[in-house]
Formats: C-alpha cells, structure tokens, sequence
C-alpha cells in the first residue's frame, strides 16, 4: 500500500468489516429494553409501585395487582409513544451530514465520517471535524482545537515530528491528533489509526457518562415533579393521621390515604412531555427545520434575545467581486492577479471570498511554482502564500485592510514602490472606509520580496509593500428584514455579532432598517470588565471586528443577565458561541464544526422560518403548561374532596384502585 495514494476502496470495505463503523454509540443507541426498563424509574411510577407493595403487605392483593397493572400500563404506553418519537427525531438528525475528505485509490472524495477506517489517508483543513484518532504526517500552521477532550481554551499547533519530550499523555504529542476535536487553523493531511469506540474520544465516553446541560424547561420539569412527590406525602401522611385518630382503623385509614396519593399523582406527565416535543420537532422538519436535540424546543419558546453573525446568515452568502484597486482608488490589473495567486494557492480554511476572486478571472501560472504558505486565522487576520516567479521568491499577503495598514512600509503605485508614510496610510484608511460605508467588504492586497529560509512564519508578514483593495458585494438576503421584524413583534432583541467593521454593520442594519442602538467594537470590549459589559451590552445591537472569543464572551454575558440566548452562525468562528448559547442554530451548508455544535439546523436559508419555531416552541410549551395544569386542578380538587368527605362517611370513599 503505497501511504501517499491511500487505500483501494476493495481494502477499505475490507477493513470496515473488521473495525465497524466510525462512530460513538451515544446515551441514545442504548437498547429497546434499557430504555423500556429506565420508565420504571420515574419518580412518578415509583409512587405507585410503593403503593401497590404496602398493599400487598396488607393483604390487599387484588388492589395491588390492580395498581401494579396501572402502573404497567403507563409505562408501556409511554415507552411506545417516547419509542416512535425518538426514532422520528433520529432519523431527522441522519439528515445532518459530517464528511471528511478521504484518499480511496489515489482520489480525494468526500465520505460520511462513519466509513472511515483505519489506514486511510485523510485532510485536515480549517473547519473541519477530526473524524478519527490520526497521526499527522502533512502540516502547515495547522492548529487544533482540543478543547472537548483537554479543556484547554486555545488550540494548539500539529506537526510531523513527533514530540521529543516525555509526556504521560499522548495529547500533547504534536503529530497525533484526536477525534472530538476540531481543526482551528491551517491545512494538513494524516493517516487514521484508530476508529469508533477504540479512539481516545470512545474510551473516555465509556469512562465518563457524558454530561448534559438542563434547560430551563427541564429544570422546571423536575422541580415541580418533586415538588408534587413531597406534597403528595405531606398530605398523604396527615390524612392518614387524621383518618387513623377519628375512625380508629388504621388500615382503612393507609388503604383511603395511599389512593389518594395515587390520585395526586401526574403519572403520564412524562409521556406528555415527550409526545408534544417530538411533535414539535415533526412540525418543524415540514419546515424544512432539523431538530437535534428535542428539548431545545423549548429554548425556542423562551428565547427572548437572538445574536447572529451577519455574513450567510443576514446576507445571501452569494459574494461577487466588483472592485480591484491601487492607493489611488483605479482599477489595476496587477492587485487583482496578486489576489488570484494567493487565493488560487492556499489550501486552508474554504471561504466565499477566495471562491469570487477565482470566479472573477484566471490568470496564467505556467511559471509559478508556490513554495509554502501562512493559513489564515482570527488573530492576525491574514493569511500568505510563498510563491516561486521567474527565480524570485515572493510573499504576497491577502487580510483586513487594518492589520495589513500595520505591516507594510511601502505602497506600490503606477509600477513604482513609495515609502508608506502617515498622510498616505490616512489616505489608504479613508478609501476603506469609504467603500465600507458603500457596504463592501474590503480586503487589502499586499506582498515583499522574500529569501529562501527552511521555515516561514507569520513573523514574516512584515514590511510588506501594500498594493491594493479587493471589494466585494454581498447583498442581505430578501426574507431577513420581514424575519427581524416578525422576531421583534415576538419580543425578542435582535443582535448582529460580525467580524466586519462598523461601518459595513451599519450599512446591512440600514438596509434591513434595523434600527441602530449602539456599536461596540471587539477592542473595546476586550478593554471592559465583566460588569461593564454586562452593562452596555442591553443598550447594544451591533458589535464589529469581533473574534470567536469575544462573541462567546458577549453570549455568556447575556446569559448572566437572565437572558435565553439564541445564537444563528455558520462559520468555524461560531462555533464557540453555538456551544455558548442557550439554542445554537445553524444551516446544512455550514462547516462541519458549526452544524456539529449547533441544536438546530436550517435545511433552507429562509430566515423567516425562525419566527415559526419561536411559534411552535411556545405551542409546544403552552400544551404541556395546560396538561399540568389541568391535570393538577382536577386532581387536587378530586382528591381534597375526598379527603373531607372520609371524616363525615362511615365507610372508605374510595380505594388505591379508583
């Protein structure tokens, strides 16, 4: 087997009859009779089963069967109705697909994750899930994020050599990476050693039963459950005792007190639950909406703020380039085939800009030859090729106008390179920002002679000669105003959380006639204490030029304030705020780690359904309120009734099985 072609498709099916398929059987794989028997645990069920045992104690035996029967039954009809549900939610999620890119006889193709085997040869490029436990044996800048496995905030840096320090543990090894992390920045290819359960991901989810948040719903679900339980038994025991003193029979006075403890108790309120969720989620699928997870259905319904990023989400994600330009704000041919040779050679994160600049024009490479590159990321926000033309070596540079503006000298004009001093770095700032209020996004070309060295670095993407403006155009998609406004007539605050600078967030929200409360930019925000963000972020709609921290940061700290947080992104810098927020939703179309760590997905980009889940989620929540309701009142008032009237009968008014 030749490790740089990867394995034939004849050896691969082979190996996956001998490894099985890449997955982790999650807490929802666990068999038809574990989950049947689990019904039996209820809080609810096991009032009544202690009941039917203190009967039979009593000698009571065909009240006992009775109750046991009862009993039997709720659980039955609970366990097929969860049982129909579940599987009708699972089935929706087969719909969301997670692929890795995969070599099967000398070809890359793209495979579900769960027919990966061990041996094959994979990539690893910027946004996408490390679908196996892998060993490295390709790098560029490649970044990996273990923070599911490790706890570690930031990522950490993957290469071929291997690590020349003892560790005791093998993350720490630079060129091993694992499943359950996801890849930050950078390119690289690996080979897989170990699949599904064998991984370092499968051991550690036998070891650990894996934990999952509450929502607010579930919570209040348990507490009024337990809630009941002990004021059924307060009341059950001073009935007993007022019974056994005025009628003298103390089992007479048990038999009457343990019906009325059956008569308390909300037995199908699971069952309840469950039926309306699942519904929901079915309900929403004709929607063209996936349900992940049925409980953050009711997110849906609380949700009273929702944070999105602006770029696919509030726009049509259909990014055309419309301007290329030197210092002097003309056309130029050359800036444009400066942004075609880094855009063409770099091999990291797949965006929308790079895809415009390549559809715009194509340019002739017979006599380049690219030498290594610096992968993006959302530090510096730029990312490099090293290229290789007509003998010389060149480092030309594509990022935010700003943090290029920081690392260039020089400025070329008309074929000549100029000393880049304040008045024309002013001049530069003023072009951009001119196009950013026109509702472009801006991205600055610029590049430097570079000699031959073993290793480059971001440390080299310094005294650049700035070359020029790429501008582009991507128009807000026509359902999301009426979507705002709908969320708005909901009650729930809209926020725009963008990597984009002020002004293009000014120029989407005049457009979707988003009204403006107040803007606050990422460096401002990483300047504030946690009490004084807390404090403008009720009185802010727009926040620019943010990282993935920062957004997450913004998340948490609404979420402080008491808010249900929705957050709507599709990038692999949302991800953090997916995870972050109380109802993480996401589009089929986004990367791998965004539809992953998102709850729910859009099979469509029709913003507007959003305000039909919100609708749907409050039904949903409004159904099982009624049930409790109602059952609650009716039972309460039976039950009362029947307490009072056992003081003035002289016989039982009624017995466990009624």
């Amino acid at each position: 087997m030749d490790i740089n072609q990867g394995l034939s498709q004849i050896e691969a099916n082979r190996r996956f009859l001998i490894s099985g398929p890449n997955e982790i059987t999650s807490r929802d794989k666990k068999s038809a009779f574990y989950h049947f028997a689990k019904k039996f645990f209820n809080p609810l069920i096991i009032t009544l089963i202690f009941v039917a045992i203190i009967s039979l104690a009593l000698g009571e035996q065909i009240n006992a069967w009775i109750i046991i029967a009862i009993a039997i039954l709720s659980v039955v009809l609970s366990f097929i109705q969860e049982y129909n549900a579940s599987r009708a939610a699972e089935k929706l999620r087969s719909m969301v697909k997670i692929t890795a890119r995969v070599y099967r006889d000398g070809q890359p193709v793209e495979l579900p994750i769960r027919e990966i085997v061990p041996g094959d040869k994979i990539e690893l490029t910027a946004g996408k899930m490390v679908p196996a436990d892998v060993k490295i044996t390709k790098s560029n800048d490649l970044y990996i994020n273990q923070s599911a496995l490790t706890g570690e905030s930031f990522p950490v840096k993957k290469s071929v050599q291997e690590s020349s320090v003892n560790s005791s543990s093998s993350y720490e090894n630079p060129n091993l990476a694992f499943m359950g992390s996801s890849v930050a920045s950078g390119f690289g290819e690996a080979i897989v050693l170990k699949t599904g359960a064998a991984t370092e991901f499968g051991k550690l989810s036998k070891e650990t039963a894996q934990v999952v948040n509450e929502t607010a719903f579930q919570k209040g679900i348990n507490r009024f459950t337990w809630l009941m339980i002990r004021f059924t038994f307060l009341l059950v025991f001073f009935i007993f005792v007022v019974n056994a003193i005025f009628k003298g029979n103390i089992i007479e006075a048990l038999l009457f007190s343990l019906a009325i403890a059956i008569g308390l108790t909300p037995e199908m309120l699971p069952m309840i639950v469950t039926i309306n969720l699942a519904k929901g989620a079915i309900d929403m699928a004709r929607k063209k909406v996936i349900i992940k997870e049925l409980a953050s259905i009711q997110n849906f319904g609380a949700m009273d703020v929702l944070c999105a990023d602006k770029t696919g989400t509030l726009t049509i994600n259909d990014i055309v380039l419309v301007k290329h330009c030197d210092a002097n704000g003309k056309e130029n041919d050359e800036i444009l085939r400066l942004a075609f040779l880094n855009s063409y050679y770099q091999s990291g994160l797949e965006n929308l800009l790079d895809n415009a600049i390549l559809n715009y024009r194509t340019f002739d490479l017979t006599a380049i030859k690219k030498i290594d590159e610096l992968p993006f990321d959302f530090n510096r926000r730029i990312m490099s090729v090293i290229i290789e033309e007509n003998g010389f070596l060149k480092l030309i540079s594509k990022g935010a106008p700003e943090e290029i503006f920081k690392r260039s000298k020089n400025y070329l004009l008309d074929g000549k390179i100029l000393s880049l001093d304040e008045e024309m770095k002013k001049r530069l700032e003023k072009i951009y920002e001119q196009f950013s209020q026109e509702g472009f996004r801006v991205l600055a070309i610029a590049s430097r002679k570079i000699g031959s060295q073993e290793d480059y670095t971001d440390d080299d993407e310094k005294e650049l000669t700035f070359a020029g403006f790429v501008a582009f155009l991507d128009p807000p998609k026509p359902t999301a105003a009426n979507a705002i406004r709908q969320m708005n007539s909901l009650g729930i605050k809209f926020k725009i959380l963008s990597g984009d600078n002020e002004f293009v967030c000014r120029k989407i929200c005049s457009e979707l006639k988003i009204p403006i409360d107040g803007v606050l930019g990422g460096e401002e925000i990483d300047r504030l204490s946690d009490f004084d963000l807390e404090r403008k972020i009720e009185k802010t709609n727009i926040f620019s030029r943010l990282n993935p921290l920062q957004k997450e940061k913004i998340i948490k700290a609404l979420k402080r304030k008491g808010h249900t947080v929705g957050y709507l992104g599709d990038g692999v810098n949302d991800a953090p705020s997916l995870k972050a927020a109380d109802l993480g939703i996401s589009v089929d179309n986004a990367t791998d780690i965004a539809k992953e760590t998102a709850q729910i997905i859009l099979l469509e980009k029709n913003l507007e359904v959003l305000a039909d889940c919100v609708a749907e989620g409050r039904k949903t929540f409004a159904n099982i309120i009624k049930y409790i309701k109602m059952g609650s009142s009716s039972n309460f008032g039976n039950m009362i009734s029947m307490a009072g009237a056992s003081l003035f009968l002289p016989f039982l008014p009624m017995l466990p099985p009624q």
